[in-house]
């Protein structure tokens, strides 16, 4: 445990910036939860199989792959507002696409251009981290996390809803919605980066964005270990969130709505977790130490998970998974922002990103054939094992190291270490 000391103290314009994020993420995040819990059912209408649900979902994040890297190395250059604002226009302009769908194919369409075009968490991650201290950063970066559980309270019982008057309806709020976070956005939400800054980092060979780059990030201990754990973390909640409503629909033969109002459920815990939670606990234990936590809890939950008899037993496992999710989300990335400089912050946020689609293009296909040939309960067995690998990777890498207190050293292959920030 650490020691006992004072809570971080947070300004006031910390607070307000911090306000306009989670008005921004929970407005973003309520457009995707009205639409997003109903794919399945919706690619369903135009003869879909689960293959091809599965399929929907990783087109998308194929083309996150892609583009999450570059969008995030651009905020690096150019400020985390201009990139934010080309990431919100992309999410209206899929949201449109996907409400005007006729075919399976122009479904296809709209997930490929919201992958392109967007990278709007991503951006609000490196927005916080501009904006925070060490501190005050898990605690800011719980916000992103309470907003996507606000969201998810209210947009898929929304959707739910909504959808009784066909699918497309959510998919034209969810575009409206995102044109008001444009707008709002646009007025509202300050640059985090100086223009100083800006202009340093425009003129830094480190924020140019190259796949050597990319390896040297992997390359350094503190930054590697923090991605691959990020990235088994990924495989196994990924195979876990992209077919729960294929999992819900096969074992327990639940409809739209009643999946959309456990989804529901699933966002207060996520408020609770990491709007409040966590902030309890880093400011009581290492953040090394709740990672490791985080993943022996998840372990244990998703092998509980596949074998769920019934919706109260579902209920109950839900509320174990929510509290590692979010302490592994939030913490993860607080540890891999410190563990940077300030000018790779985006760039290696991007980085993180496009690892965690290798698991968003791979696990919901998976998890299809999982379903179609062997049956849900492979979904928690395979989501636990991979988790339970992901533990013992963790205390035989991350737990060796020190915590993390400043940005890796730019140096030699092999070298642990940190650096003080240059001047």
């Amino acid at each position: 445990m650490k020691s006992s000391g004072e809570k971080p103290q947070i300004s006031s314009d910390l607070k307000k910036k911090l306000a306009l994020i989670f008005g921004f993420v929970f407005v973003d995040l309520l457009g995707y939860s009205l639409i997003l819990p109903l794919l399945p059912y919706y690619a369903d209408t135009f003869g879909a199989s689960i293959t091809l649900v599965g399929l929907l979902g990783t087109s998308n994040a194929l083309a996150q792959l892609v583009a999450a890297p570059i969008i995030g190395r651009l905020s690096d250059r150019y400020g985390r507002r201009p990139l934010l604002i080309f990431s919100i226009a992309g999410t209206v302009f899929s949201f449109l696409l996907l409400g005007f769908a006729r075919s399976l194919t122009m479904l296809f369409i709209s997930r490929i251009m919201d992958g392109l075009l967007g990278g709007n968490i991503a951006l609000a991650r490196a927005y916080i981290t501009d904006v925070t201290d060490d501190k005050t950063r898990s605690r800011g970066l719980g916000i992103i996390g309470a907003a996507f559980g606000v969201g998810f309270i209210i947009g898929p019982a929304m959707g739910g809803f909504l959808s009784q008057f066909g699918f497309n309806v959510p998919a034209f709020v969810a575009a409206g919605l995102s044109t008001i976070n444009l707008i709002l956005v646009i007025t509202l939400l300050p640059e985090s980066l100086s223009a100083d800054d800006r202009k340093k980092m425009r003129s830094s060979p480190h924020t140019r964005f190259t796949f050597t780059k990319l390896r040297e990030e992997l390359k350094k201990p503190c930054v590697g270990n923090l991605l691959y754990t990020g990235l088994f973390y990924s495989l196994a909640f990924t195979l876990f969130q992209s077919n729960f409503a294929l999992f819900t629909k096969q074992r327990l033969g639940l409809s739209a709505q009643s999946t959309s109002f456990i989804l529901t459920y699933v966002g207060l815990l996520s408020v609770f977790v990491q709007g409040f939670a966590i902030g309890f606990l880093t400011d009581r234990f290492k953040e090394r130490t709740l990672i490791l936590s985080g993943a022996v809890i998840m372990t244990a939950s998703l092998f509980a998970w596949g074998f769920s008899p019934n919706v109260p037993f579902l209920l109950v496992v839900l509320a174990p998974i929510s509290l590692s999710a979010g302490i592994l989300n939030v913490v993860l990335t607080s540890q891999l922002t410190k563990s940077v400089y300030k000018e790779d912050v985006g760039g290696t946020l991007g980085l993180s990103a496009a690892l965690q689609t290798v698991a968003q293009i791979a696990m919901p296909g998976i998890g299809g054939v999982l379903l179609d040939y062997i049956g849900p309960a492979s979904l928690g067995l395979t989501g636990g094992a991979i988790m339970a690998g992901t533990a013992l990777f963790i205390y035989s890498s991350l737990m060796r190291q020190p915590e993390q207190h400043g940005p890796c050293c730019r140096c030699e292959e092999g070298d642990i270490g940190s650096a003080p920030e240059p001047a």
